[in-house]
């Protein structure tokens, strides 16, 4: 890290020492390592994408979300540190991050738990709401969420979601949906896109009206990449968070493997399939062939325009 750099990480930190240990390597969309501390060791994400401080603004507030649930452990993060105009650091917990081989069913436990988070508050706080009207009396330590979105912008990869709040669930997705076709489009002018999106939009908006789901914290982009284990217990990093759907967590699980039938079947036992789960999995796992459409280019384009036709005939 160029000096100029290392000074302002120290001094957001309040430390004396910064030393990289070597530890750590390039992912698809920043890099990162570990540092030496006066005060112990700390994991530095960097990135060089014009709104980088936003990206990190946006997963320190998210893993700061997933914390407060007390469900699946995620890094604690700490700062976000910006350099000049186009670059930031994210500056979080230190952890050696081993496989996540060996605590899938955990791991499933711990995603159900997470989802299951709010919409048990809203369970609670609908209770309590009862005997407020029967005897005037009532309180509540958490707040429940109604709506779907985030307060604040996060990115999956380096492409910021708006989250702007809204009450209905298909609305909501097929606009994040929209604005990744628009994003392609503006920049490929791909007609076959095009053409495919508005009867895929329509067949989306038909499926996803027929549910009414309680909104849940989500990950965001829980890829088997992004999930590993500390000290025998599951660990989720590098998240997209925003309450959305509690299935659509397991749409980019389900687009590149890795999770075993035990972590399906820990998960399920917890928020059993419901009907219509299969039809609408393909329809969360479009997303991210989406989204990697616009980080990685044309490479992904077969396979989202096979995956739209294939909603489209469902």
């Amino acid at each position: 890290m160029p000096i100029q750099r290392l000074k302002a990480v120290k001094k957001a930190l309040g430390t004396k020492i910064l030393k990289d240990t070597g530890i750590g390597g390039s992912g698809c969309i920043s890099s990162g390592s570990n540092y030496l501390t006066d005060k112990g060791s700390v994991f530095i994400k960097v990135n060089h994408e014009s709104k980088a401080a936003d990206m990190f603004a946006g997963e320190k507030a998210g893993l700061e979300a997933i914390l407060k649930t007390n469900t699946i452990r995620v890094p604690t993060p700490y700062y976000v540190v910006t350099f000049g105009r186009s670059s930031a650091a994210l500056v979080m917990e230190s952890v050696n991050i081993g496989s996540a081989s060996k605590v899938q069913a955990d791991l499933g436990s711990k995603l159900a738990d997470l989802h299951l988070h709010n919409i048990n508050l809203c369970k609670m706080q609908k209770s309590k709401s009862d005997r407020i009207t029967s005897s005037g009396a009532g309180s509540s330590d958490q707040e429940a969420v109604h709506q779907f979105g985030f307060h604040m912008p996060t990115s999956c990869g380096y492409i910021l979601q708006s989250n702007q709040w809204e009450e209905n669930w298909a609305q909501f997705y097929i606009r994040k949906l929209a604005s990744q076709v628009e994003d392609i489009i503006s920049q490929n002018h791909d007609p076959q896109l095009k053409d495919t999106w508005e009867p895929c939009m329509l067949k989306i908006q038909k499926i996803l009206e027929k549910i009414n789901p309680v909104p849940s914290l989500l990950h965001g982009d829980l890829w088997s990449g992004n999930a590993g284990a500390v000290d025998g217990e599951p660990l989720a990093f590098d998240p997209a968070t925003f309450y959305g759907h509690h299935e659509y967590d397991l749409g980019i699980a389900n687009m590149f493997g890795g999770f075993t039938e035990n972590f399906y079947k820990a998960y399920h036992s917890k928020i059993p399939k419901e009907s219509g789960f299969e039809l609408r999995l393909p329809i969360y796992e479009l997303f991210h062939h989406l989204n990697h459409w616009n980080h990685f280019g044309a490479q992904y384009k077969r396979s989202a325009l096979r995956l739209m036709s294939s909603i489209i005939k469902s």
